[in-house]
């Protein structure tokens, strides 16, 4: 089992919903249509937390909010985050960059890099 803690942090305003599927611990999640949650699916994706634990489908699952924590994810692909870079979802639950501007007009900003790193690595940034 893959348990996750934020960088900073003791438990801060942790809550519970069910999972749609399997979830690694550390992994970005938004909810589905059935108001469970599961591993973010892409850049579109509208996150609400990072998996604390591993879950299968239909398990309960503690998931850290977003804002005001230091999160540490896995960064998708070969794709290079800098610090100060800008930080959104991406597909299986890991984390990707973009425009400022344009991630903040879509919704899909999560918070802005503070150490940076090259996938498959992991990105430390802190949540919006």
């Amino acid at each position: 089992m893959s348990d996750y803690f934020p960088v900073t942090g003791d438990e801060p305003g942790v809550f519970t919903l069910t999972a749609g599927g399997t979830i690694t611990g550390g992994q970005i999640v938004e909810l589905n249509a059935n108001d469970q949650v599961i591993a973010s699916a892409g850049a579109g994706a509208r996150a609400i937390g990072v998996a604390a634990h591993d879950a299968v489908s239909g398990g309960r699952l503690a998931i850290y909010p977003l804002s005001d924590i230091i999160h540490e994810t896995p960064i998708t692909g070969v794709v290079v985050i800098a610090a100060g870079a800008p930080v959104k979802s991406a597909a299986a639950g890991a984390v990707d960059t973009g425009t400022l501007g344009a991630l903040a007009a879509a919704g899909t900003l999560l918070g802005i890099c503070v150490r940076g790193a090259t996938g498959p690595a992991k990105c430390r940034w802190i949540g919006l």
